[in-house]
């Protein structure tokens, strides 16, 4: 050990070795803090609960903005596409023009 020291290696021996890596585990503390890093909050909105109530203020809602007319919402494809909706756990991702 003196040698590799004085020639500044570092000595292989199996002694040598055990005691450096204990050496160098008791010289420094390893720190996690400086790792870190804040992370912020995600906003959640809670959704309302479903009503009938609300349901038909939405079908109102969506007749007057997109000016359907009040036959669409007894179409049978329109149906089938709310009871389709209605089962999912997650929300719906509905389709755009692309």
């Amino acid at each position: 050990m003196k040698r590799a020291k004085a020639n500044n290696l570092a000595s292989m021996l199996p002694k040598d070795r055990q005691w450096q890596k204990d050496e160098s585990q008791t010289s420094r503390q390893s720190m996690l803090e400086p790792h870190l890093q804040p992370v912020a909050p995600k906003e959640r909105t809670i959704p309302l609960p479903y009503t009938d109530d609300r349901f038909h203020e939405a079908a109102i809602q969506w007749i007057i903005t997109t000016d359907q007319p009040i036959s669409a919402l007894e179409h049978p494809a329109f149906k089938n596409m709310i009871n389709i909706a209605a089962r999912a756990t997650n929300g719906v991702r509905l389709p755009g023009r692309r």
